[in-house]
């Protein structure tokens, strides 16, 4: 059993009001809020231990060098990971995507080859695809959606040609919520000697992660999601991809000898993190994670999952409400539209109340586009947010209602 008030301690930024109202927070699938142990550890760090990293023989650089290590195998562990070294830091899911598909692009993708991409993908895990699509002549190709807007899984194989060269998913649909069903993927895959990029955005901050189980070629996530901090992320690659990709963003860091004529890369995590990593970043990222270790990510999903299926059913008892992605099967998210009224204009009155949602695309235009919608307002949970949250935002939803009928 979760204490909820010992969890919710932990949060000093949920202490606050907005427009005299306490402030609930739901908008936690664009970043979630981070603890005192995660903003204590960012803090000390700069404050005892701030040095440039791997290359001093200084003790302040032996010991930042350390702690940005540790934190690599820190991480690896909870994603059971064996090889800390298959863990390379990046600024985010996004920079993580663009480090794949550059160096994809270098010598595994050739002219008119295909990726597979699904309905709802995040741009971040489109225009790095398109844009090499449109330099190269090659194509994406879409698995579509059911009506229920789960993946048509049966579609897939139809998609597959002797040119498909990657498959390119999220586990978790950051504007439904609705998590894939990663199995039928992967043994279609495996079955065609396809490779798989998984974007654990938003799964990553809601449920277990088990690298060695999930055996997928690249996995990306960010840590702000995760109780961290921004402007940092991880890429997991492969044993074979962590030898066979190419490096595509070189500089100080990455090598081991650099002439005139010819440079030779370092090996491992390091041949993909050129210049000064966020070192900060990743000691937070690392005191995230035991926070994470500390509470139990089941417990998390399991409270998490409790708030979506208590708040979805609420919501469809509101006649004028649209929930998208209705599903006993999700992960913290929900989406949803006022029937005649504009999203931004729900998000707006809301935050009258001090609750905070995200309203708009939710960068998955072409979703939107096959919903047929501008846009909708989403709400998204974290381990701190209650069923009284949810209770007043039912009861302040209604009554935005009624205000702009």
């Amino acid at each position: 059993m979760i204490d909820q008030n010992k969890i919710r301690e932990q949060f000093p930024i949920l202490n606050q009001k907005i427009n005299g109202y306490d402030l609930i927070y739901f908008d936690n699938g664009a970043t979630s809020q981070k603890p005192l142990t995660v903003i204590d550890s960012i803090s000390n760090y700069y404050k005892n231990s701030n040095s440039n990293i791997h290359r001093g023989v200084h003790t302040l650089s032996r010991t930042a060098t350390e702690l940005f290590e540790k934190s690599r195998k820190t991480i690896a562990n909870y994603f059971n990971v064996k090889n800390d070294q298959q863990i390379i830091f990046t600024a985010g899911t996004t920079d993580s995507i663009n480090l794949v598909a550059n160096g994809l692009a270098k010598n595994y993708l050739k002219r008119g080859d295909e990726i597979i991409l699904s309905t709802y993908e995040h741009h971040s895990n489109i225009l790095p695809w398109q844009l090499w699509a449109e330099e190269n002549g090659g194509k994406l190709k879409v698995i579509p959606l059911l009506e229920d807007q789960s993946l048509d899984y049966v579609s897939l194989e139809k998609l597959i040609s002797d040119k498909t060269k990657l498959i390119a998913i999220t586990q978790v649909s950051n504007t439904l919520g609705l998590i894939t069903d990663l199995e039928k993927i992967k043994s279609i895959a495996q079955k065609n000697n396809i490779p798989v990029l998984l974007d654990g955005a938003q799964s990553a901050p809601h449920m277990a992660i088990d690298l060695q189980k999930l055996d997928v070629d690249f996995f990306v996530c960010s840590a702000h999601k995760m109780y961290g901090p921004t402007g940092i992320g991880l890429l997991y690659l492969s044993e074979k991809w962590l030898k066979e990709l190419p490096v595509s963003k070189p500089g100080g860091g990455t090598i081991k000898t650099v002439t005139f004529e010819k440079t030779e890369y370092a090996e491992g995590a390091l041949r993909f993190e050129p210049g000064t990593p966020h070192i900060a970043g990743a000691v937070g990222f690392a005191a995230a994670i035991d926070f994470i270790n500390e509470v139990g990510i089941q417990k998390i999903f399991d409270h998490e999952d409790e708030l979506v299926q208590y708040a979805q059913l609420k919501m469809t008892e509101i006649p004028e409400v649209i929930v998208y992605g209705k599903s006993a099967h999700k992960a913290g998210v929900i989406s949803f539209n006022v029937k005649g009224q504009h999203p931004f204009d729900v998000g707006t009155l809301l935050d009258k109340y001090g609750i905070a949602v995200r309203t708009g695309h939710h960068c998955t235009q072409p979703l939107m586009q096959c919903l047929t919608i501008q846009g909708t307002v989403r709400i998204s949970f974290a381990i701190y947010n209650t069923k009284q949250e949810i209770d007043f935002f039912i009861e302040k939803l209604k009554k935005v209602i009624t205000m702009l009928s």
